[in-house]
C-alpha cells in the first residue's frame, strides 16, 4: 500500500486523483496525522509539496525518506518532497526566483520519462547540490535538478508538480508500476 503524505500543497488532491485513475491502493494522510510507528506498514510513499515551512513537517518527511532508503522501499518526492529528499541524503537547496507555469524538461533516463516532457513548476526553492547517493536524470532551462534519482533504489524526486500535466501524470503512473 502507498502512503500519500499531504504536506499542505493545494495540488495534493490532484496527486490523489491521478492515483485513483491508476487503481493504486493508497492512503492519504496529513503529515500531522502520521504516527511514526505506522510508517513501516506502507511499501511505497509519495511526499507532496507544501505551502509553508514547518520543522515538524521537515522532521517527519525526513524520517520517511530515511526509512524508504534503509528498507529499500519506493518513494517519490514532489517539489518540497524532492527538496526534503535531497536534504535528507546530504544535498542542499537554495532560494531561487519564483518559477510558476509550464516548462519543458529533458529526461536522460528511461525510468519515469525519456526525452522531452511538459511539466508544471510552482516553487521558489530549488535543489542546488545532490548528495553522493543521488543523480540528476532530468533538467530544464530554469532548473538543473528537475528529476533526481537514488543511484540504486526506486527513490525519485521531481522539482516540479507532475500531477498538473498529462506528461507528469504519466510519470506518477510509471512510478507506481516500478
Amino acid at each position: 500500500m502507498l502512503l500519500l503524505v499531504d504536506n499542505g500543497s493545494v495540488f495534493t488532491k490532484d496527486i490523489a486523483n491521478t492515483l485513483s485513475e491508476s487503481d493504486v491502493i493508497f492512503e492519504k494522510k496529513s503529515f500531522d496525522d502520521i504516527n511514526p510507528d505506522e510508517i513501516a506498514k506502507f511499501d511505497s510513499y509519495i511526499l507532496s509539496g507544501r505551502r509553508h515551512n514547518d520543522s515538524k513537517m521537515n522532521a517527519k518527511n525526513s524520517k520517511i525518506v530515511l526509512h524508504a532508503v534503509s528498507e529499500k522501499k519506493k518513494l517519490l518526492g514532489i517539489c518540497y518532497g524532492a527538496e526534503i529528499l535531497a536534504l535528507a541524503l546530504g544535498g542542499t537547496i537554495r532560494k531561487s526566483s519564483t518559477i510558476r507555469g509550464e516548462q519543458e524538461i529533458t529526461c536522460n533516463e528511461n525510468s519515469l520519462c525519456i526525452g522531452k516532457d511538459i511539466v508544471f513548476e510552482s516553487h521558489s526553492y530549488e535543489i542546488s547540490k545532490l548528495g553522493n547517493s543521488l543523480n540528476c536524470i532530468a533538467e530544464s532551462g530554469n532548473c538543473k535538478n528537475e528529476i533526481i534519482k537514488h543511484k540504486e533504489l526506486s527513490i525519485y524526486g521531481t522539482q516540479f508538480h507532475p500531477e498538473m500535466t498529462k506528461d507528469g501524470q504519466v510519470m506518477i503512473k510509471k512510478f507506481t508500476k516500478l
